[in-house]
C-alpha cells in the first residue's frame, strides 16, 4: 500500500508544480529562440522559477536548427504576437532570362541548398512537370519486374514540346492504387513507340519488389497514371520552378502579375523546427505554444532515396513478396513483408506529457506538421489550422518500429511506449498530401483512448481520418480511441480504396460516431472508380463501434473484418441535430 501511494505521489508531481506561479519572460530584441529558451532553464537552476511563458517577438524566427525542448525545459508556454517560426531561407537577386526569372541559390549553414518546394509571395509554386493538369497524365504500358523497368508511352518522354532523355535529375511519380511513388529516373531507353524507365536504388529494389500497392496494368486501359518532374526541359507553365542544383541556380517562370523583383520568394532549409524529446522517467511536460505560426520546412528523403509508399505515406525501408504465403494465427494468411519508416514533420514529439498546441497555424510545409511518434501522454492540439502541407496533417503514435515488421500486432512490454490520451479538437484540415496524394488529414497508429473530435477536414487527396494499423485482428495496444463530430468533406481528390473515416487493425473499445462524410471527388485516374467510401473499416478491425454517423448514402465497406463490430443508424436517416452539430465548434 505504502509504495502505491508513493507512485502516485510522483506521477501528480509535475502537476502538482505547474499550478504554481508563473513567470513572464520577454524575448529580446535579435535573441534566438534557443537563447530564450537557455535564459529561461538557467532562471530555474539558480533562482527557482517554476511555470515560466515566453512572450515572443512579432515577426519571423529563422531557425538554423530545431528548437530543442528537454525534460528541463518542463512547463514553460510560447505565446506568440504575430510570431512565425521558419525553416526557409529568403532567395532575391532575381534576374530575367527569357520568359523566365533565374536566382543563384545560397550556401545553408556551410552547405549548398537543395529543396523540394518553392513559394511565391505566400503561394506554393509548382515543381516544373509534363503536365499542367492531372487528368492529362499519361499511363504507363507495361511493368518488366524482372529488369525493374516501367514501359511507356515514347511521347511521354521525347517528344516536340520536351524530351528528358538527358535529364539528370528527373523524377517519374507513379499512381498506385491507393499511393503515389516518387522514383529519381536513373535512364530512358527508346524502342519505337515506347520508353523503359528504369530507377536508382533503393526505390528500385523496393518498388518492383513490394506487391501492395502496385502499379496497375489493366484490360480496360485503366493502367497506372504518371507524371513527370524535376527537369528543365519540363518548365514551361506559368507558376513553375526548377532548380539546377549543378549550378546553383532557381529557375522560375511568374504567373501574371508577379514582379520578381519586389516578390517573396522562400525555399525551406530545414525539416523539423521544434523537437521536444524526453525520455521514460523524464518526459517533458506541460509544455505549450499559443498562436505561434510553423512554416517553411522540407523533407529530403524523396530526391536522395526516393519515396515507396505502404500507406498513408508511411515508406518501404524493404519490402518483397512471400511466396508460399506465410500462416497467421487468427488472420489470413500473409503475402508480402515490409519494413517502414515515417516522414519528418515540423513539430516532433517524444515523450511528452500534456503538451498543448493552441491556436497555431502549421503551413508551407514539405513534411508533416505534427507528429506524436512515441512515449506522449495527454497531449492537446486545438483550434489549430493546418493547410499547404506536403505529407500528412497530423500524426500520432506508431506505425510500426523500423525493426518491426509491419503486419504483426505492435504490443510493446513498455506500455508507456504506446501514445495515448491525445486530444484533437477544433482544427481545420486543408491541402494536406499536396505532394504525398496517399497522405492523410489525421493519421492515428497504434494509439490508445485517443480524442478525435469536432474538427473540419477538406481538400484532401486521400482519406480524412485514418485510424489504426497492423492489418491484423489479434489483441495489441489499440483501444477506447473515439472519433466523433468531425466533418469531413471534398476528400479523395487524387485516390481511391479510401474513405472519410478509415481504420485498421483490433482497438477494443472504440467508437466513431455523429460525423459528418460528405462531398467526394471523382478524380478520372483512380484505379477502380467504384472503390471509395464514406466509412470503412479494412483489414482486422475488430470490437469497434460505427453509429450514428451521417453520410448522403449507404456506402460503406467492411473488408476482413474481426470480431466484435457493431454497425448502427449510419446513413442519410440519421438526425439533422447530428448532422448540423459536426464541425469545429
Amino acid at each position: 500500500m505504502r509504495l502505491k501511494t508513493i507512485i502516485i505521489a510522483l506521477m501528480l508531481c509535475p502537476l502538482l508544480y505547474a499550478g504554481g506561479t508563473t513567470t513572464d519572460f520577454h524575448a529580446k530584441e535579435g535573441e534566438s529562440l534557443n537563447d530564450v529558451l537557455r535564459r529561461v532553464r538557467e532562471a530555474r537552476r539558480l533562482e527557482g522559477v517554476g511555470n515560466a511563458r515566453i512572450h515572443l517577438q512579432k515577426g519571423v524566427y529563422r531557425l538554423y536548427e530545431p528548437l530543442f525542448i528537454r525534460h528541463e525545459d518542463s512547463h514553460t508556454t510560447f505565446v506568440g504576437n504575430g510570431t512565425v517560426i521558419s525553416g526557409g531561407v529568403s532567395i532575391g537577386g532575381w534576374k530575367k532570362q527569357g520568359k523566365l526569372w533565374v536566382a543563384e541559390t545560397p550556401d545553408f549553414n556551410g552547405r549548398p541548398l537543395d529543396f523540394r518546394q518553392v513559394w511565391v509571395n505566400g503561394r506554393k509554386a509548382v515543381r516544373a512537370r509534363d503536365v499542367a493538369e492531372f487528368d492529362r497524365m499519361h499511363r504507363i504500358r507495361s511493368v518488366d519486374q524482372q529488369h525493374r523497368t516501367l514501359w511507356v508511352p515514347r511521347e511521354a518522354v521525347d517528344n516536340r514540346r520536351y524530351s528528358i532523355l538527358k535529364s539528370p535529375y528527373a523524377e517519374l511519380v507513379l499512381h498506385e492504387m491507393w499511393c503515389v511513388a516518387n522514383l529519381r529516373v536513373k535512364a530512358v531507353t527508346v524502342q519505337g513507340d515506347s520508353a523503359g524507365i528504369t530507377f536508382h536504388d533503393p526505390e528500385a529494389r523496393i518498388q518492383f519488389e513490394h506487391p501492395w500497392p502496385s502499379p496497375m496494368v489493366t484490360s480496360d486501359g485503366r493502367n497506372s497514371a504518371f507524371y513527370l518532374t524535376n527537369a528543365f526541359e519540363l518548365l514551361d507553365e506559368p507558376g513553375e520552378w526548377y532548380h539546377d542544383i549543378r549550378n546553383r541556380k532557381l529557375y522560375y517562370y511568374p504567373r501574371k502579375g508577379e514582379d520578381m523583383q519586389r516578390a517573396a520568394v522562400e525555399v525551406p532549409a530545414l525539416e523539423t523546427l521544434v523537437q521536444m524529446e524526453g525520455m521514460d522517467g523524464r518526459t517533458v511536460d506541460g509544455v505549450a505554444f499559443s498562436n505561434v505560426t510553423f512554416s517553411h520546412t522540407a523533407w529530403m528523403r524523396p530526391a536522395e532515396k526516393g519515396h515507396v509508399p505502404l500507406q498513408a505515406g508511411m515508406y518501404l525501408i524493404d519490402a518483397y513478396k512471400l511466396r508460399p504465403k506465410m500462416e497467421r494465427s487468427n488472420n489470413h494468411k500473409l503475402d508480402n513483408q515490409g519494413w517502414l519508416g515515417r516522414a519528418a514533420a515540423a513539430v516532433d514529439m517524444r515523450w511528452t506529457r500534456g503538451v498543448t498546441l493552441d491556436g497555431c497555424r502549421f503551413e508551407h510545409l514539405g513534411g508533416s506538421g505534427v507528429d506524436f511518434v512515441e512515449g506522449c501522454s495527454a497531449d492537446t492540439v486545438r483550434g489549430c489550422s493546418f493547410s499547404d502541407i506536403a505529407m500528412n496533417g497530423l500524426v500520432a503514435g506508431s506505425f510500426s518500429p523500423r525493426a518491426l515488421e509491419t503486419h504483426i500486432m505492435y504490443d510493446p512490454i513498455n506500455p508507456r511506449l504506446v501514445c495515448r490520451h491525445q486530444q484533437v479538437r477544433n482544427n481545420l484540415f486543408e491541402d494536406i498530401g499536396n505532394e504525398d496524394w496517399g497522405c492523410v488529414a489525421i493519421a492515428a497508429g497504434y494509439v490508445a483512448y485517443i480524442d478525435i473530435r469536432h474538427n473540419e477536414i477538406r481538400e484532401v487527396p486521400y482519406t480524412g481520418i485514418s485510424l489504426g494499423w497492423g492489418w491484423n485482428r489479434n489483441d495489441g495496444c489499440m483501444r477506447d480511441n473515439r472519433v466523433e463530430g468531425n466533418l469531413i468533406h471534398h476528400y479523395a481528390k487524387h485516390m481511391y480504396d479510401c474513405a472519410g473515416i478509415y481504420t485498421l487493425g483490433n482497438q477494443r473499445g472504440t467508437v466513431i460516431t455523429r460525423n459528418v462524410v460528405r462531398d467526394i471527388y471523382h478524380p478520372k485516374y483512380a484505379h477502380d472508380p467504384n472503390h471509395w467510401f464514406y466509412l470503412y473499416t479494412d483489414e482486422g478491425s475488430s470490437y469497434i463501434t460505427v453509429r450514428d454517423n451521417w453520410t448522403p448514402a449507404e456506402k460503406f465497406l467492411q473488408n476482413a473484418n474481426g470480431p466484435g463490430n457493431v454497425w448502427e443508424n449510419n446513413g442519410p436517416m440519421v438526425s439533422d441535430e447530428i448532422r448540423n452539430a459536426a464541425g469545429i465548434k
